[in-house]
């Protein structure tokens, strides 16, 4: 499992335990799976989706940032 944080200026949306995200990233979109590699990526308009205990939620953003570590990812909205 990991944790997924979705942080906006504001509060903290969503923390919880996943088992994948799917980030819309500048370069395209990826996921992130228990154990990546490190990283630090930027986020366009699109829709953050997770998977937790079997369902599928999701999120439109308007961009961001992603950090990668530990088996934390944390999005922060713009």
């Amino acid at each position: 499992m990991m944790t997924l944080k979705i942080i906006s200026a504001e509060q903290i949306e969503f923390e919880g335990a996943v088992e994948l995200v799917t980030l819309p990233g500048v370069m395209g979109q990826f996921q992130v799976l228990k154990n990546h590699a490190a990283l630090i990526a930027a986020l366009t308009k699109g829709t953050v989706s997770w998977v937790a205990e079997g369902r599928t939620e999701s999120r439109e953003i308007h961009g961001g940032v992603a950090d990668v570590k530990n088996n934390v990812v944390s999005v922060c909205l713009y």
